[in-house]
């Protein structure tokens, strides 16, 4: 199945998702975390399909009128190594009506020229950076050895610069790997450079194809404390509500340090605190962002 879906996504809203690789794992990394089994990463697709039939799959499910938010490309692998890529979202924006058209990739598909270009002309686009640090990179991504990360990063600050639509990075950690303070340090100084809309950090939450293991919440919020300046949703399973009762002024101080999502919001308020949010939103103090799907609340 190509075409599948739609899918409610806690990040992107209603997604109706696209396989550019259907039939088997097709992927320039390896990652630890993968749910899919483990691979020898390769330069490119050996099976490809056909742009016409998924063309045509596409079409029947929009003349369907079937609500969805975002058209997402993704596959079982990197969908940049699709061969006809750009091909494929020139042909998309043409047909996509109000929708948004979503790419989920690994990051590498900054690194070719071609893959760069066809990038640029989505709505939106989530790269993954889950670490700036080298030997901790290729530890836990098993990239293809000419990929060459500091390469990459640069190639992603340059897409930026040029990207009209919006960016969002992703950072998956794991356990005793990507999980220290200097780690996350170092990936706040890039990201403060490529100025994303959005971070979206999480952990392993299906069985991954090594044997490594997640995070706990705790210490992805400690981690996802280092990543100033820029909106960071965390993506979580298993939700403990806190209920906490903050007055205005104490919500007034917590958004101007850091702006907090619709999930912080649902999973970490009391009630009596979600009524003086709404207070300071009527009072003009507080506003509220769509940032690629996801609400965010700030001053």
């Amino acid at each position: 199945m190509i075409v599948f879906g739609p899918v409610h996504s806690r990040r992107f809203g209603l997604s109706l998702g696209i396989d550019l690789s259907p039939f088997k794992k097709q992927c320039n990394f390896d990652c630890i975390y993968c749910e899919l089994n483990a691979n020898k990463p390769m330069q490119k697709q050996d099976e490809i399909v056909d742009l016409n039939i998924i063309l045509d799959e596409i079409k029947n499910v929009l003349n369907k009128n079937i609500k969805f938010d975002y058209l997402t490309i993704t596959a079982n692998g990197e969908p940049s190594l699709y061969p006809y890529l750009n091909e494929l979202i020139l042909e998309l924006n043409k047909i996509k009506k109000d929708k948004k058209i979503l790419i989920l990739s690994n990051g590498s598909a900054v690194l070719d020229d071609d893959k760069f270009q066809a990038l640029l002309k989505f709505d939106v686009v989530k790269l993954s950076l889950d670490s700036v640090i080298e030997k901790t990179f290729y530890k836990i991504d098993k990239a293809l050895k000419d990929i060459n990360l500091n390469l990459m990063i640069k190639k992603m600050i340059d897409f930026k610069s040029k990207f009209n639509g919006s960016l969002i990075m992703e950072i998956l950690v794991v356990k005793d790997i990507n999980d220290k303070e200097e780690e996350f340090i170092k990936l706040n100084e890039i990201l403060n450079i490529l100025k994303p809309q959005r971070v979206d950090i999480s952990t392993i939450d299906r069985p991954p194809a090594y044997a490594v293991k997640s995070v706990d919440e705790k210490r992805l919020d400690f981690l996802a404390s280092f990543i100033k300046n820029i909106p960071v949703c965390i993506a979580k399973r298993k939700i403990e509500k806190l209920n906490l009762d903050f007055d205005k002024e104490e919500l007034e101080k917590m958004f101007c340090l850091r702006a907090q999502s619709e999930f912080d919001i649902e999973n970490n308020f009391s009630d009596f605190s979600k009524k003086n949010l709404k207070s300071l939103i009527k009072e003009n103090k507080v506003k509220i962002l769509d940032l690629s799907g996801v609400k965010f609340y700030k001053i």
